[in-house]
């Protein structure tokens, strides 16, 4: 039976992905830093082993990972070169065959071409997130090709599902704009609303990886977009939140400069760097290499996150 370690198990991502692995048969470890429960239950976690440690205050993390002598580690919480760095060199040694990085679209910051190659080695990130992220990608890069280090990258959209805050459809965090649709109010779009959002679902961003972990020859080496197969705009997300609530779309736009004013500056900082990476992000090769088939569409996804929204009260309806 092989071994698998998760960094971040009980995470977005790892609360789909660790019962995936144990249901194919994988002796999984779930490392996280506290005794978190994850987003959804499943009887599988009966099956996992638990480790407990801090990334950020543990020096030894890495060697600590390294010491479980896994076949495969799903690294979802490096968020800078510096820890990459340490978590490849503590791996080198052990009976590693397939190291998997969670990157991010963020990765790209402005594209050239759209849809964006998730193999393109000139991207243009905004922000330290972006920058550290692709760094690490151009590492591994470079480990595989010149070391033969067993890497593949897989790079998430706006990760959503029930249990945690969505992207709205004013690229931020603020649940009110649903709340105004709720109550058959105007809302206000910047620019001209055709900006493009990635909602995924975790579920699916966890297929690809697990997809990644079965067709490992396939995937040694290569980048993958983890996103759905369409892209959203602000305008059509506004749209479909009208229909999801039976409300009358009462859509307004207005010039970036203008709209800033009218918002509060955490919320127009989060909306600007999601609609200054605006694009769309190419599955072609995971549905190729790896038979990805995202289960939801980004308004599914949608629809499943608002839902929980009013299930936990954030948001209400008649």
């Amino acid at each position: 039976m092989q071994k698998a370690v998760v960094l971040g198990g009980a995470g977005h991502i790892g609360s789909y992905l660790v019962p995936m692995l144990v249901k194919r048969g994988y002796a999984v470890t779930s490392v996280t830093r506290g005794k978190h429960q994850p987003y959804v239950t499943d009887t599988a976690w009966q099956h996992v082993d638990h480790l407990y440690l801090d990334r950020q205050q543990d020096p030894a993390f890495a060697d600590k990972v390294a010491a479980v002598n896994a076949d495969i580690v799903i690294d979802l919480i490096s968020f800078t070169l510096a820890d990459t760095k340490k978590m490849v060199a503590a791996l080198k040694p052990t009976k590693l065959s397939h190291y998997l990085f969670c990157s991010s679209v963020w990765a790209h910051g402005r594209a050239e071409i759209l849809p964006a190659d998730p193999n393109s080695m000139n991207k243009h990130p905004l922000d330290e997130y972006g920058k550290q992220k692709y760094a690490s990608e151009l590492y591994l890069k470079q480990e595989f090709r010149e070391n033969g280090f067993p890497a593949t990258v897989i790079m998430p959209g706006q990760i959503s599902g029930p249990g945690w805050t969505i992207i709205s459809p004013l690229a931020n965090e603020n649940p009110e704009v649903f709340q105004k649709i709720a109550d058959n109010q105007s809302i206000t779009l910047p620019n001209f609303g055709m900006e493009t959002l990635h909602l995924v679902h975790a579920s699916d961003v966890a297929q690809l990886f697990l997809k990644a972990v079965m067709h490992r020859q396939l995937a040694l080496g290569e980048s993958f977009h983890a996103v759905g197969s369409n892209s959203l705009t602000l305008y059509g997300y506004a749209q479909a939140m009208y229909r999801f609530f039976d409300t009358t779309p009462q859509i307004k736009f207005l010039q970036w400069d203008a709209w800033s004013k009218q918002n509060a500056p955490k919320d127009v900082d989060k909306t600007y760097y999601h609609i200054a990476r605006s694009g769309q992000y190419s599955i072609a090769n995971a549905q190729k290499l790896l038979d990805y088939q995202p289960q939801y569409s980004p308004i599914e996804v949608a629809e499943i996150a608002v839902q929980s929204y009013l299930d936990r009260g954030i948001i209400h309806h008649a």
